[in-house]
C-alpha cells in the first residue's frame, strides 16, 4: 500500500510535487521517488508489502514508454503475469506493479477490466502524452484531483493537493450541506471547492489539455431467483474462503481486526482454515457498556490467535485534531478506527478487516425497518404523499421544535418515518437521520452564512439507486449503501485511519467475486423472515462459536450519549464559543447551546452527533482553510 501524487500540464513542477509527496509520506514510509518529464511529474511513497527489494516506484518498462505510480494490491497479478509472459513480456521484479506497466502496454485501457484487487493508480503513456488515472470497482482505494483548465493535479489524499498554492482553499457549501445531513459526502465532490474524488469503477484520461472521466465497470445487482438456500450457503463459504486466500499474500507480518462480531470472526475463521499461523488479532474497547472486548477474547481463544487488545482512555477527543488531519473530514465515527490502526501497526504491517459484510448481507439495524415496509410502499398513492403526508410531516417538525423538548425529536422522526411510506428513498434517508426535506430545520440548524445559497437536497443523490428495476425497496437501499455510505464513509475511514500509520488494511468481503455472488442472492434469502444477516449467520454456523452467532450487533463506534458525558461537552464548550460560531456563521449558536445545556439523555443521539460535527468542523476550518497545511497543529487546546 502506498501514496501517489502528481501533476500534468504546463504548471507541473517537481518542487511542488515534492511538497505534495512529503505531506503523505505516512502512507509509504519505506521509500519515495519521483519521475519528471516535460509537463508531467509522478511522485510515489512506498509501503513495502510484496517484493520488498525490487518493487520501487514510479516503475517503468524497458523502453521507458510507460510509467506507473500505484496504490493498492492486484490479487490476480500472478495470473496476469503468466498471460503477459506468454505474449513475450519479460519481468525484472516479482511485484504486482510491473503487471500494470506491461499490462497497459499490451492491452491499453482494457487492462482495467482484467484487474481484481483494490487500487488507485496513474499511468503515463509517454509516446501518446496521455495520463490515465483509475480507481477499483468498489472504491476501496482513494484518488483525488483538481483541474484548473490547463494543469491536472492528483493525489491519494487532499492535503497533498493543498500543498500547491494554485489550488484554492475554499469550502464547498453544497458538499458541507450533504455532510451535515449524512456525516459523509455521497458523490465525487469533497468539502473543498474544485477538488473531486475519482468515483469507483471510473477512469480519468488527461490528454491534449482536456479531462474525460468514464465508467469502465458496473457492478449492477442481478438477483438470481434460481438460487436455493443451499447454493447460497455453499457459495458464501466458498467465495469468502477464496477472498481470504487471495488476500493473505504478504511478504510482511499480517493480522486481523477482531471485534468479536460476526464479520471479523468469520475472517479469522477462514484464516484459521487456510492454515495462517500464528494469526495475530487486534481489538479495541471503548470503556462503555457495549464494549466488545469479551466477545473478541472468546473468538481469539476459539481459534488460538495471538490476541492483542487496547482499552481507550476516558478523553479520546484529545486525538481529534490529528484524526481530522488524517481524514480530511471531521468524522465522528473515525476516532476509534484511527486508534485501533495505530495499535495494530505495532505488531503487523497488513491487517484484514470485516468491513463490507453488513452491506452485502443486510446486517444493519435499519434493515429491520426497511424489510417490513417493502410491501407497503406501493399502497400509498403519490397524491396522498404530496397532499397529506408531507404537510403532516412538516407540521410535526414545527410542533416538536416549538416545544423546545429535544428528546421528543426521536418520536417525531418515528412518526415522520411512517408518513414517508410510499417513498422508499425518503424512508431510507429518514432512517439515516437526514433532515433537509423539512424547511423549518434550516432555520433551527443553520447560521447566516447559508443565506441566499441554492442547495440541492440530499435526496437528489439517492434517486438513481431507488429504481424499481433494482428490486424491492430494501434491495434498493442496500444498493444505495454499497455506492454511497460504504465508499464515501466507511472505506474512506478505513483507508485514512490505516494509512495514517503505514498499515495496509484489506477487506475480503469486498472481493470482486464475493460481491458479485452476494448481490445475486435475493433479499428474501439474505434476510429470512426479516432477520438481519440470517443467511450469512447460517453459512458461518459450522465455523464459529455459538455465542458469536447469537451475539447482538453493537457497531464499531462510540455511543454519543456516553461520549457527551466523557469529554464532548466540555471540549465543545471551549471550542464553540459565541464569537467563533457567529463569526463563521455556519451554525445557529442558540441551537448548539440548547444541546449543551440540556441534561444528558440517551434519546439525544442525533443532537450529540450535531455537536460533534460542529466541533469537528471548527477544527477542520481552522486547520485546512485558514491554517498552515504544511505544518498543521495537533494540540487540541490550540483550538480552544
Amino acid at each position: 500500500m502506498c501514496g501517489l501524487a502528481g501533476m500534468c500540464g504546463p504548471a507541473a513542477n517537481s518542487q511542488v510535487a515534492d511538497k505534495m509527496l512529503q505531506s503523505i509520506l505516512h502512507r509509504g514510509p519505506d521509500g519515495s521517488a519521483m519521475h519528471e518529464d516535460a509537463q508531467i511529474v509522478l511522485a510515489h511513497c512506498r509501503l513495502s508489502v510484496i517484493d520488498l527489494e525490487t518493487g520501487d516506484q514510479p516503475m517503468t518498462n524497458e523502453d521507458r514508454s510507460v510509467w506507473v505510480a500505484y496504490n493498492g494490491e492486484i490479487y490476480n497479478f500472478r495470473d496476469l503475469r503468466k498471460e503477459l509472459e506468454q505474449l513475450g513480456y519479460r519481468f525484472r521484479t516479482t511485484s504486482d506493479t510491473e503487471v500494470l506497466v506491461h499490462g497497459y502496454h499490451a492491452w491499453q485501457d482494457k487492462l482495467l477490466l482484467r484487474l481484481d484487487g483494490m487500487f488507485a493508480f496513474a499511468i503515463w503513456d509517454a509516446p501518446a502524452r496521455r495520463l490515465l488515472l483509475a480507481r477499483d470497482a468498489i472504491g476501496i482505494k482513494p484518488l483525488h484531483y483538481h483541474f484548473d483548465g490547463s494543469t491536472l493535479r492528483f493525489a491519494s489524499e487532499i492535503k497533498a493537493l493543498l500543498q500547491d498554492a494554485a489550488v484554492p482553499r475554499e469550502v464547498d457549501f453544497q458538499s458541507l450541506h450533504w455532510f451535515l445531513n449524512l456525516r459523509y459526502i455521497p458523490s465525487e465532490r469533497t468539502l473543498f471547492e474544485g477538488i473531486h474524488r475519482l468515483l469507483p469503477g471510473h477512469a480519468l484520461v488527461f490528454a491534449g489539455g482536456t479531462v474525460e472521466t468514464k465508467r469502465y465497470v458496473d457492478l449492477t445487482p442481478a438477483p438470481d431467483k434460481n438460487l436455493t438456500e443451499q447454493d447460497c450457503l455453499d457459495g458464501i463459504r466458498h467465495h469468502l474462503r477464496e477472498a481470504v486466500r487471495r488476500q493473505i499474500i504478504s511478504d510482511v507480518p499480517l493480522g486481523a481486526y477482531l471485534s468479536g462480531g460476526l464479520d471479523s470472526s468469520a475472517i479469522v475463521a477462514m484464516m484459521s482454515e487456510l492454515g495462517v499461523g500464528p494469526i495475530r488479532t487486534f481489538s479495541v474497547g471503548f470503556n462503555e457498556p457495549t464494549d466488545e472486548l469479551d466477545d473478541a477474547r472468546l473468538v481469539a481463544r476459539h481459534f488460538g490467535t495471538e490476541h492483542h487488545e487496547l482499552s481507550l482512555q476516558a478523553d479520546p477527543l484529545r486525538e481529534y485534531p490529528r484524526v481530522i488531519w488524517a481524514a480530511e473530514e471531521p468524522k465522528e465515527n473515525i476516532l476509534q478506527g484511527y486508534l485501533l490502526a495505530e495499535f495494530a501497526r505495532r505488531g503487523v504491517k497488513v491487517a484484514l478487516s470485516g468491513l463490507g459484510g453488513d452491506e452485502l448481507f443486510a446486517g444493519y439495524h435499519l434493515h429491520r425497518y426497511l424489510r417490513p415496509a417493502d410491501p407497503l410502499h406501493c399502497l400509498v398513492p403519490r397524491g396522498v404523499r404530496r397532499c397529506l403526508n408531507e404537510p403532516l410531516g412538516r407540521l410535526l417538525t414545527r410542533m416538536q421544535q416549538n416545544t423546545g423538548m429535544l428528546r421528543l425529536d426521536e418520536y417525531r422522526r418515528g412518526l415522520e418515518l411512517l408518513l414517508s411510506i410510499g417513498d422508499p428513498a425518503r424512508y431510507y434517508l429518514i432512517l439515516r437521520n437526514v433532515w433537509d426535506h423539512q424547511p423549518s430545520a434550516f432555520n433551527q440548524f443553520y447560521g447566516p452564512a447559508w443565506e441566499g445559497r441554492e442547495l440541492a437536497g440530499t435526496e437528489t443523490q439517492y434517486t438513481r439507486y431507488f429504481q424499481p428495476e433494482i428490486g424491492t425497496a430494501t434491495e434498493q437501499a442496500l444498493w444505495a449503501e454499497m455506492n454511497t455510505k460504504l465508499v464515501d464513509d466507511f472505506l474512506m475511514n478505513e483507508d485514512r485511519t490505516s494509512m495514517a500509520h503505514g498499515l495496509e488494511v484489506r477487506v475480503p468481503f469486498l472481493d470482486r467475486d464475493l460481491v458479485r455472488f452476494g448481490m445475486s442472492i435475493p433479499i428474501q434469502l439474505r434476510m429470512h423472515r426479516g432477520h438481519m444477516k440470517a443467511l450469512f449467520r447460517k453459512a458461518m454456523a459450522p465455523l464459529l462459536p455459538e455465542e458469536t452467532l447469537r451475539k447482538k450487533k453493537w457497531g464499531f463506534s462510540f455511543n454519543p450519549y456516553y461520549q457527551f458525558q466523557k469529554d464532548l461537552k466540555k471540549v465543545a464548550e471551549r471550542v464553540l464559543t459565541r464569537e467563533r460560531v457567529e463569526e463563521t456563521g455556519w451554525f445557529n449558536y442558540a441551537f448548539l447551546q440548547t444541546i449543551l445545556r440540556h441534561p444528558p439523555h440517551p434519546r439525544l443521539r442525533w443532537h450529540y452527533f450535531v455537536l460533534w460535527l460542529a466541533l469537528g468542523l471548527e477544527i477542520w476550518r481552522a486547520m485546512f482553510i485558514d491554517g498552515d497545511v504544511e505544518n498543521p497543529t495537533f494540540d487540541l487546546e490550540a483550538y480552544y
